[in-house]
């Protein structure tokens, strides 16, 4: 299983499980799949709903039930997490995780650009403020970062490529997995995949997603 978690990571930037180990938690998968990271005090697990108010700082409080814009979670960290694992509580197949790939981008709009990008985040954090590059070589793996709120240009090719980013991603066709049934999961690779959340429907409500962090997998 190890062995075919990584070749299919490779290959194509996620997993998807339909219905998967039903008797287990989403920490009992996370622990089989690599290590386990917490981003935050008691934020090992975090529930995600949809919200029509919430802090300006986040995204339901910037779109609410509108669709979320593409990004690779925490890009405005100096080490996004590397992995996220996300498992259904209540799903609904017309309200699917959107992923655009990373190669795509870096092909598009080239290594060149990209990797001489400098970005910053939008408040500082912990007091400091880092410049970051959208991508940047990490662990032999192109590490892409991308979020349009929380990253913002701190740089004239920054400038450039957050143009063309922003192009591309409103133009390109994007790869829809549901997590649509109690126990489906996701695994996704946050140093390459962009992803989105879509709009949530008139009874949708209570579409409730579990989410964990991985900094490895096995």
């Amino acid at each position: 299983m190890r062995l075919e978690l990584r070749d299919q990571m490779r290959k194509s930037g996620y997993m998807f499980f339909s219905g998967y180990r039903p008797n287990e938690s989403i920490v009992d998968i996370a622990e089989s799949f690599g290590r386990p990271l917490v981003p935050w005090e008691n934020g090992l697990v975090q529930t995600l709903v949809p919200r029509t108010e919430a802090a300006p700082n986040t995204y339901s409080g910037t779109f609410g039930l509108g669709h979320f814009p593409f990004h690779s979670d925490l890009a405005h960290w100096r080490t996004p997490p590397r992995y996220l694992l996300l498992r259904c509580i209540t799903g609904y197949m017309d309200v699917p995780t959107l992923m655009i790939d990373g190669h795509d981008l870096i092909d598009t709009v080239t290594i060149d650009v990209l990797a001489r990008a400098i970005f910053k985040p939008r408040r500082p954090r912990d007091g400091n403020v880092s410049l970051l590059r959208l991508c940047e070589s990490v662990e032999d793996v192109m590490r892409i970062r991308w979020d349009e709120v929380f990253l913002k240009p701190a740089s004239r090719i920054g400038e450039i490529a957050n143009l063309q980013v922003r192009e591309w991603l409103s133009t390109c066709t994007p790869t829809a997995r549901s997590l649509a049934q109690t126990h489906d999961t996701l695994l996704i690779d946050n140093w390459r995949m962009l992803h989105a959340r879509s709009a949530i429907r008139v009874g949708r409500e209570d579409r409730a997603i579990e989410r964990v962090y991985l900094e490895a997998l096995h």
